[in-house]
């Protein structure tokens, strides 16, 4: 019998794993305005297998168990709410019939569909009735298994704000009567912008997370690059920015290993042992950087792509070209002017012209009263008057940054900086 422990963290594992796939699955047969259906049809399918693996083992084929239990309680909902539901377009009918509804489910719901389903449910996710912020908010929760108070966390918002926002575009779902497809044309460019956003807020709360103990959560990553991965296997998503994204996101996950030390303790960049570096990755990423350059023009993917490929392939700290990354970041401020990107780059700015220039930099930012509650800007402040000699000054924006991120690894780190 497996233990209780045990089993929670295997439920939870799938929850993160295969509760996108059920929900992906299961709404060709609700319908997305019927999206709060699915939802709850996988929560009893998970609490169920909580239960009864907790009696009994785990299943050889845990995934094929989900299906097979999801697909029943489907019917089971749909039997109980045929009178006061619409289900998924023509198929609604032969839902309604007791002699056609389990086959319908059966054949719908499969496992074998996986990928397709959830390249369906990422562009509808991203339905132009929908604002940008509802779109990456509903990939975040329904396909990749985020909670919300990571989502809130990845938006630099609160909880309740996202309940709300989540709500609402469930409501839009309902009342749009969204369809469950990929789109064509200008409208797949659209709505494939936002559908990378949320990977990439993914795959950074998988590199920085903000609620976990850990500071890297490598299954976040490998979901992030699995779904970029998803759309290079539909011709009309493989796009040159798809390319991109999986390059930066390659090159940047390369590093792990060499980023926390046997007690979890962050190792910065100059410290890492650059031999733990994960080679097949950073060959990975070079190969998709060279296939982005097929398109005719460059996205911030492509830059951040570049900026992180110039770190893996410098051979020592030192030996990293600061002036290649410097010009990166003029043309991805050029793409993105956001007081983010400035900072990032008074960070190279110290690298190559000393710590004053760099603090000068910084406080000349646009906009820079926008990070007032960002860590990283007393962090960076802190590093820059420390490399000054100003150890008062650093310590002060030290403690501040320190109050401000909410993971104990980057705390821990910023309190044994201060002198």
């Amino acid at each position: 019998m497996s233990s209780g422990s045990s089993i929670h963290q295997t439920v939870d594992h799938l929850f993160r794993h295969e509760s996108g796939k059920l929900i992906a699955s299961l709404l060709k047969v609700f319908g997305p305005h019927n999206i709060e259906l699915a939802e709850d049809v996988v929560q009893d399918t998970l609490l169920k297998a909580m239960h009864t693996w907790k009696m009994g083992a785990v299943p050889d084929n845990p995934t094929a168990w989900l299906f097979t239990v999801a697909k029943n309680k489907a019917i089971d909902v749909i039997r109980k709410q045929k009178r006061q539901q619409e289900f998924a377009g023509k198929i609604s009918p032969l839902l309604k019939s007791e002699y056609t509804l389990s086959a319908t489910v059966n054949e719908i719901v499969s496992a074998d569909e996986i990928e397709d389903d959830q390249l369906r449910m990422m562009f509808t996710c991203c339905h132009p009735s929908l604002n940008t912020e509802s779109q990456v908010a509903l990939i975040l929760k329904t396909l990749c298994g985020f909670s919300v108070a990571e989502i809130a966390k990845s938006f630099i918002s609160s909880a309740d704000t996202i309940d709300k926002r989540l709500y609402r575009a469930k409501q839009q779902f309902r009342e749009n009567k969204i369809a469950y497809d990929i789109p064509s044309g200008n409208e797949l460019e659209q709505r494939l912008d936002n559908v990378l956003t949320a990977i990439y807020l993914l795959f950074n709360e998988g590199y920085n997370s903000a609620q976990h103990v850990t500071l890297v959560r490598k299954e976040l990553q490998d979901e992030a690059i699995r779904l970029g991965e998803l759309l290079l296997k539909n011709r009309n998503t493989a796009q040159p920015q798809v390319y991109a994204l999986l390059a930066l996101m390659c090159v940047t996950a390369a590093r792990n290993e060499a980023r926390l030390d046997s007690e979890g303790n962050i190792i910065l960049l100059p410290q890492q042992n650059r031999s733990l570096w994960n080679k097949e990755l950073i060959a990975k990423g070079l190969n998709y950087i060279e296939q982005s350059a097929s398109g005719e023009t460059i996205t911030t993917y492509h830059v951040e792509a570049m900026i992180a490929c110039e770190y893996v392939m410098a051979n020592s700290y030192e030996q990293t070209n600061w002036l290649a990354i410097l010009r990166y970041y003029d043309v991805l401020y050029r793409l993105k002017p956001s007081p983010v990107v400035a900072l990032n780059r008074a960070v190279i700015v110290s690298e190559l012209s000393g710590a004053v220039a760099a603090i000068e930099a910084v406080q000349s930012i646009p906009g820079l009263e926008s990070l007032k509650k960002y860590y990283l800007l007393p962090s960076i402040l802190g590093d820059l008057y420390n490399k000054n000699g100003d150890t008062e000054k650093a310590n002060t924006y030290f403690r501040e940054a320190a109050a401000l991120t909410t993971n104990e690894c980057e705390k821990k780190l910023l309190l044994a900086k201060i002198k």
